[in-house]
C-alpha cells in the first residue's frame, strides 16, 4: 500500500542544514496498523508529512496505492490526497461548526450532494460513537470526542490510508485506550491502512501489526511489534519496550529487595506467544527446592500474541537456583538476571 524509496528530507536553516528524514526505505502492508515511535526530535512527524506530501522530499519517492505521489500534477496530487486522510493531535476541528458540520466539510470541499452529505454524515456518527452529539460544538466535547469528531471527518471520503499523528497523546489513558480500540474496530470493519507516530509504546503494543523505532532521522529497528518486543536489539528500542514491561514501581520493589535481602537473584523472565499461559512458576517450585517471590509481573495482548514479564527474587541454595534458571532457558523464555542479591 505504501512504499517509501530513499526518502530523504533536509531542512535549510540559518544555523545550516537539517536532516529530518535520511534515506529511509520502508513497506507499509494493505490493511495493517504500523506504527512509527520514537523521542522528540527523531523526524517521525516530518516522516508522516512525507507521506501525503504535505511536506515535499529532497530526494527519494513515496508510493501510495501504485501513485507515486511525487510525479503527480498538483490537481492529481489534490485528488490523491482524498485517499489518506490524517487526524491530529489537537484535533483540528472548526470550532464555529457543530459535529455533523465537521464532518460534512470535507463531503462539501469534494462536490458531495446535500442528501448524500447528510446520510454520510450519520453513518459515521454511528461508527465513532457520537450518537446524540451530532448538533454539539466542539467546544461542549470532551477530548475522545472530539478525536472522534476527527477520525469521523477524516473517514468522509472513503480514504484507503489514515495517517494518525501523536493522535492519542492529549488524551489521558482510559480516553487513550478507548479511541485505539476504535481505531482497530475501523481497521477490521473497513480493511482500512493505519500508520500512527507515537512516543508510547503503549500505543504500539496495544494495536499496531508492525513498528519502525526512529532515531536522529533513521529506522533504526523494524519489524512484527511482539519479535521487536521479544528481542529489542537497538538500546532505544529497548527503553520502549521497558515502558512497558518495567514499571516504576517495579524497579523501587527491586532496590527495595537489594537493600533488605542478601541471597538469591532477581530474575527477568520474558514470556513471548503461547509460553506466557503456560504454569511456569508453579513447576520451578515443584522441581526444585528453592523459594520464589514475585516482584511484579504482567502478561499484554498485542496484536500478533500475548507479551508478558515476570520479575521474581529466586531464593535458595546457589546450586538449585542455577538448575532452576537453566530450566527456564530450556523452556524457550528468556531470563536476565537483573542482580546477584
Amino acid at each position: 500500500m505504501i512504499t517509501l524509496n530513499s526518502l530523504k528530507k533536509i531542512f535549510q536553516t540559518k544555523d545550516g542544514d537539517v536532516t529530518a528524514v535520511d534515506n529511509i526505505n520502508l513497506t507499509i502492508n494493505k490493511g495493517e496498523i504500523y506504527g512509527i515511535i520514537g523521542y522528540s526530535g527523531a523526524g517521525k512527524s516530518t516522516l508522516i508529512r512525507l507521506l501525503n506530501m504535505l511536506e515535499r522530499p529532497t530526494s527519494g519517492d513515496v508510493t501510495v496505492a501504485g501513485k507515486k505521489l511525487s510525479d503527480l500534477s498538483e490537481k492529481e496530487l489534490r485528488h490523491a490526497r482524498q485517499e489518506i486522510s490524517m487526524i491530529f493531535q489537537h484535533f483540528n476541528l472548526l470550532w464555529s461548526r457543530t459535529v455533523r458540520e465537521n464532518i460534512a466539510f470535507p463531503l462539501e470541499i469534494a462536490g458531495v450532494p446535500k442528501q448524500e452529505r447528510k446520510e454520510r454524515v450519520e453513518e459515521l456518527i454511528k461508527l465513532v460513537g457520537l450518537e446524540g452529539r451530532g448538533g454539539s460544538y466542539p467546544s461542549q466535547l470532551s477530548g475522545g470526542q472530539k478525536q472522534r469528531v476527527g477520525i469521523a471527518r477524516a473517514l468522509a471520503n472513503n480514504p484507503k490510508v489514515l495517517l494518525c499523528d501523536e493522535a492519542t497523546s492529549a488524551l489521558d489513558p482510559k480516553t487513550t485506550d478507548s479511541i485505539l480500540d476504535l481505531l482497530v474496530d475501523i481497521n477490521e470493519k473497513l480493511g482500512l491502512t493505519i500508520v500512527l507516530i507515537t512516543h508510547e509504546m503503549h500505543v504500539i503494543r496495544k494495536i499496531c501489526h508492525r513498528v519502525a523505532v526512529m532515531e536522529n532521522g533513521n529506522i533504526v529497528e523494524e519489524g512484527p511489534v511482539l519479535e521487536v518486543f521479544r528481542q529489542p536489539t537497538q538500546k532505544m528500542t529497548q527503553e520502549f519496550v521497558k515502558q512497558v514491561t518495567e514499571p516504576e514501581e517495579t524497579k523501587e520493589t527491586i532496590e527495595h529487595l537489594l537493600q533488605e535481602t542478601k541471597t538469591g537473584k532477581i530474575v527477568q523472565l520474558t514470556f513471548v506467544g503461547g509460553d506466557a499461559e503456560k504454569p511456569l512458576i508453579s513447576e520451578m517450585i515443584r522441581a526444585f527446592n528453592i523459594d520464589i517471590n514475585i516482584l511484579q509481573g504482567k502478561i499484554s495482548q498485542t496484536q500478533n500474541g500475548p507479551y508478558g514479564a515476570l520479575f521474581v527474587h529466586v531464593d535458595g541454595d546457589m546450586s538449585e537456583v542455577e538448575k532452576a534458571i537453566d530450566f527456564v532457558r530450556e523452556k524457550q523464555v528468556k531470563v536476565e538476571v537483573i542482580s546477584n542479591v
